[in-house]
């Protein structure tokens, strides 16, 4: 079973405590966009077989979204952190490279 720490509240949750929000750190397409970068932005989503950066809320506790980084082969979680940043934090990116040498955070490994 997949366990995530919430970053908003400190609690260890299981993942029947929390939802799913697909893939973060997506840059967001609205009415002033092409329908190719609409379109993309609505149903182009990557789904690794390894390392991948997900959006999750607390939906059983404070209710809050976050960002999780985690490998989807072995459900290994390398950090949880806000959903207010642009990025993943560094020392998040550092624990996936000591076990993923090579690991890029722009085109995964």
């Amino acid at each position: 079973m997949l366990r995530l720490t919430c970053p908003c509240c400190g609690a260890a949750a299981d993942e029947t405590e929390l939802a799913p929000g697909g893939e973060a750190h997506l840059l967001r397409q609205g009415p002033g966009s092409s329908d190719d970068a609409f379109e993309a932005y609505l149903f182009q989503r990557k789904n690794p077989y390894g390392v991948h950066f997900e959006r999750w809320r607390h939906a059983h506790g404070c209710g809050k979204w976050f960002h999780a980084a985690r490998d989807t082969r072995t459900l290994e979680v390398f950090g949880t952190y806000s959903a207010q940043v642009s990025a993943p934090p560094q020392d998040i990116l550092d624990r996936i490279a000591e076990k993923h040498p090579g690991f890029s955070s722009e085109g995964g490994q």
